[in-house]
Order: C-alpha cells, then sequence, then structure tokens
C-alpha cells in the first residue's frame, strides 16, 4: 500500500490512473457482459477520489474518470470520427467533475457514519443527475447507461419494470459506494452493511411484490436481416436480397415482416416499382412489411429516415420519421462551428430533418406497432410512451454496419431488452446488418440472435401482454428523487458552511487623542 501510495503522489499518474479506473465499467457492458462487474467496477475510482489530495484534484480526477469512461464506452467511434471521438469524451467527461468532488466531500479521510449514510444516497444521486444530463439526445443520448448493463439480470429487469433503468443506475452505484466503504473505512462498515442490505431487501421485495406480466397472446413477426452489402450499386442489390429472402416466408401464417434501418434507399412515391414489389411480398407472405426509408423525400424538402409500412395494396399511409438523430452521424450540432468533423471522419454531410410526433401505427385490426429508428430505443421515454398509447409491440428498426466487427452491434441489442422491462410489452430489435434480437414482455430473450455474420430472416413466436408497469404508470420517480436527494444535501451543505464561517471580528475603536494630536495614553 505504501509503494502505491509513492506511485500515487504523482499528479500525472493519479490523471492516468483516474482515467483507467474510469474506464473499467465498460467491462459490464457486451461484448465481455461481465455483470457481476457493475458491482465493484466504481470501486478502484471511488477510492481514488477519496484520497485526493484537494477538493480540486477531486474535481479533475472526476473529469479523468469521466472522460476515460465516456471513451470507452464509445471507442468503437474511433474509425468514424477519429480525434473528434476524443473531444466528445473530454467535453462529456467534466460531467463527472462535480460528482468527483463530492466523493472526497462526503468520503475522505475517516467519515462518520452520518457521513457515510448520506454518500449511499447522494453519490448515486449524483451520477443520476450525470445519466440525465447526458441523456440528452444533443449529447449523444442515454447510451451506456450503468443500469443498462444489467439487461439479462432477471431481479434487475423485474427493477426496472418498477422504476426504469434509473432504479438500476442507482442500486448498481449504491453497491459500489458500500463496498468502497468496507475496503477503506472500516470504522463506518455499519452503515454500509446497512446499505447492502436495503439493497437486497429492496430488490427481494421487488421480486416479490411486483406482478408478472399476464401473457394474453402470441404472434409471429418476421425478421429479415440481409447482411453488409456494400459499393456501387447497394440500395438496389440490397433491395433484391431482401425481396428474396422475404419470400422464403410465404406460407409461414407471419402477422408482420420487419426490415431493418436503412432497408430501402429510395422514396417509394419516387419508385413505384419498388412499391408494387413490395406490395407483392405482402401478398405472398400474408402480412404487412414495414420497411425503413433512407432517402430524400419526393413531398417535402431533405432527407428523412422512415418507417413506412406496406400492405397487400402497396402503402398503407402509415409513416413515421425518424424524430431523434444521432449526433454527428445524422447530424452535425453547431454545423457553422463543428462541420470541420466531416473533414477528420465519416460525420453527416447533410443533416436529416426530424420528425415531429410518435406514431402508433395498426397492422390489421387487432396489432398495434410503435417503431423506432436506430439509437431511439436507448430512449426509455419513448417506449414509456408508446405504452401509454397502446402499443401491442415495440419495434426498433436499426443498422450498426458501419460498426460492424465492434461491441457496438450487441450493446445495441441488449438495450431492447431492458424497455421490454420496463414497459411489460415485447420489444423486437431488427437490423440490418446484426446483432437482431426479440425479447418478451418481461425482458426475457426470444429465439435466438441473428449475429453480425447472418444474411437470413427468423420468423420469432412473441409472447404479448396487456398490464400496465410501475414505470410506465409512475415514469422516472427514480430521478426526481435523486434531484431532491442532491437538492437536500446541497442545502445542508451550504447551511453547515454558514455556519461554520466565522463571524466578522468587532471593529478597534481608535484610541484618543491629545489636543496636541498624539495617542492618549491610558493610565497617565
Amino acid at each position: 500500500m505504501k509503494t502505491l501510495g509513492h506511485w500515487l503522489a504523482s499528479p500525472a499518474r493519479r490523471s492516468a490512473a483516474a482515467a483507467v479506473a474510469g474506464a473499467l465499467p465498460v467491462l459490464a457492458f457486451p461484448a465481455p457482459s461481465l455483470w457481476w462487474w457493475a458491482y465493484v467496477a466504481l470501486v478502484p475510482w471511488l477510492l481514488l477520489l477519496r484520497t485526493a489530495p484537494t477538493g480540486k484534484r477531486a474535481v479533475y480526477e472526476g473529469w479523468c474518470g469521466g472522460f476515460g469512461f465516456m471513451l470507452a464506452m464509445h471507442h468503437w467511434l474511433v474509425p468514424s470520427l477519429h480525434v473528434f471521438t476524443f473531444v466528445i469524451a473530454a467535453l462529456l467527461g467534466a460531467l463527472w467533475a462535480p460528482w468527483g468532488w463530492a466523493v472526497r466531500r462526503l468520503l475522505a479521510d475517516l467519515p462518520s457514519r452520518t457521513r457515510v449514510t448520506a454518500a449511499l444516497l447522494v453519490l448515486p444521486s449524483g451520477w443520476l443527475g450525470v445519466e440525465l444530463i447526458r441523456s440528452w439526445q444533443g449529447l449523444g443520448g442515454p447510451w451506456g447507461m450503468l443500469g443498462s448493463s444489467q439487461w439479462q439480470v432477471e431481479p434487475a429487469l423485474r427493477l426496472a419494470s418498477v422504476g426504469g433503468v434509473w432504479l438500476l443506475s442507482f442500486l448498481v452505484v449504491a453497491l459500489n459506494v458500500a463496498v468502497t466503504v468496507l475496503v477503506a473505512v472500516r470504522q463506518s462498515r455499519v452503515p454500509a452493511l446497512a446499505g447492502l442490505l436495503a439493497t437486497a431487501t429492496v430488490t427481494s421485495a421487488v421480486w416479490i411484490l411486483s406482478p408478472r406480466p399476464a401473457i394474453d397472446g402470441h404472434l409471429r413477426i418476421a425478421v429479415v436481416q440481409p447482411g453488409v452489402i456494400e459499393g456501387p450499386g447497394s440500395p438496389d442489390r440490397r433491395f433484391a436480397r431482401e425481396e428474396q429472402l422475404t419470400r422464403r416466408l410465404a406460407g409461414q401464417d407471419v402477422d408482420l415482416v420487419v426490415w431493418g434501418e436503412s432497408s430501402v434507399g429510395f422514396d417509394l412515391d419516387d419508385r413505384p416499382d419498388l412499391t408494387r414489389r413490395l406490395a407483392d411480398l405482402s401478398r405472398a407472405t400474408g402480412a404487412g412489411i414495414l420497411v425503413n426509408v433512407d432517402a430524400r423525400r419526393s413531398d417535402r424538402p431533405g432527407i428523412y429516415k422512415s418507417s413506412v409500412l406496406v400492405g397487400p395494396d402497396g402503402l398503407t399511409g402509415q409513416r413515421y420519421d425518424k424524430m431523434r438523430l444521432v449526433p454527428f452521424g445524422e447530424y452535425i450540432p453547431a454545423r457553422s462551428l463543428l462541420g470541420w468533423a466531416t473533414s477528420v471522419g465519416k460525420a453527416a454531410g447533410e443533416d436529416r430533418r426530424r420528425g415531429s410526433q410518435p406514431v402508433v401505427m395498426n397492422v390489421g385490426e387487432e396489432l398495434r406497432i410503435g417503431p423506432m429508428v436506430c439509437f431511439e430505443t436507448a430512449f426509455p421515454d419513448m417506449t414509456r410512451h408508446l405504452t401509454r398509447e397502446g402499443v401491442d409491440v415495440l419495434i426498433g428498426q436499426s443498422s450498426t454496419s458501419t460498426f460492424q466487427h465492434s461491441w457496438a452491434p450487441g450493446q445495441h441489442a441488449s438495450l431492447a431488452a431492458l424497455r421490454a422491462a420496463e414497459t411489460g410489452r415485447p420489444m423486437v430489435h431488427a437490423t440490418l446488418t446484426g446483432v437482431t434480437a426479440v425479447y418478451g414482455p418481461s425482458g426475457q430473450r426470444v429465439g435466438s440472435w441473428l449475429g453480425t455474420d447472418a444474411s437470413a430472416t427468423h420468423v420469432y413466436e412473441i409472447p404479448l401482454a396487456h398490464g400496465t408497469t410501475a414505470y410506465v404508470r409512475l415514469g422516472d420517480w427514480t430521478v426526481h428523487a435523486a434531484l431532491l436527494i442532491l437538492a437536500a444535501w446541497a442545502i445542508g451543505e451550504g447551511v453547515r458552511t454558514l455556519r461554520l464561517r466565522p463571524s466578522a471580528p468587532e471593529p478597534r475603536t481608535p484610541p484618543a487623542r491629545t489636543a496636541h494630536g498624539s495617542p492618549a495614553r491610558p493610565g497617565r
């Protein structure tokens, strides 16, 4: 320990250690998927922050750790955005600077039981505050929320149905804080153990008391994944491959066929030949076909990404235009200032246009679907809104072909498990190039994944449920509680600072002077 303390005496080494420690939680996400690692992944960073020599240094190390976390979480963007990936990581990493200060304030030296108890509430709340800010789509959206690392843990999915992914993030950070105290502050192990016990109690209570979605039916949805098709004429060749795969579904009694994001590279109003071919496919399969058009529209200016439903008679008129665009990938924020990103990477040369509202589509008389496009599936509020509007199935159309050989496809597919568990609705994650996945209303996996090496179609037998989860009913109550905790702690800190501030000394009375202008000497 003395050797480690000596090594960390260097500010440069502490900064590097903070960046590495901040990156460690990423191992809990796909592809490594070490979900259990999330429960201790923050401990090295917390230990470093509590030993920061000054509050200013803790702020800096919070920033360094946030930079490491953001860079590791988005490392697969480097081939596309190059140096700009590091700029984004540095900017977003600054969100953890106040959190670093709070860690030192609450856990430095030998914290009292009161401070440890406060840390078990304040530090998870602070982490949620960071996740709330960076969930704004202009800052990249809620990709890599800590709670989403628990997408394959059944008790965690049950918790998500009560408090969303936010509740999972809160509890995971609280566990890390408790473990840190047990490791470094044995004198305060009682509140740390109490925190662990409280987490276990909450999880058990939710497991026992929260209702499981009641399955009330099944339907068959087919997903068409053509695989990577690049080069000259790729839009036409991709359509032909999707058409070929879809024809294999004839006679399989499917209720809906779903193609991935950017599966159609032409505006269907401009290409009646493609519309006729899609209508032929709908008649052959006996099902509607949900495609995704990535093209310049003929009826209005600009390029849109749109989910379009096609039936046996052609276009049904049901269309959803993507609302939340990927920064730099589909538009460049403040293009006049940041437009240079197109010269150093694969940033959008032209901004895509946004849709104005979510859409619930009617497929036949009994099926209502809620389409989303690409990283919109990372936003819990979108699936919650669609569920409140009465959808039966949530559908995400995605394409991660640019990041085919990275962790991105697996991470993206895992998000659908959280959205299904939060809403009590099954979710289909249909992709152009993999990973394609389907989850039932409890977040459980349905069938097998289609990996990034597959060019195939797959029919999923999907269970349906129509109850209302606590998260759909109550919304982001975990976030609101966290903000109240932070506000109460900030007020308490302010009051404490005022009490400890020394009172100003009384002004000294100047000595009296004699008639000659000299100070009068007492006693004379």
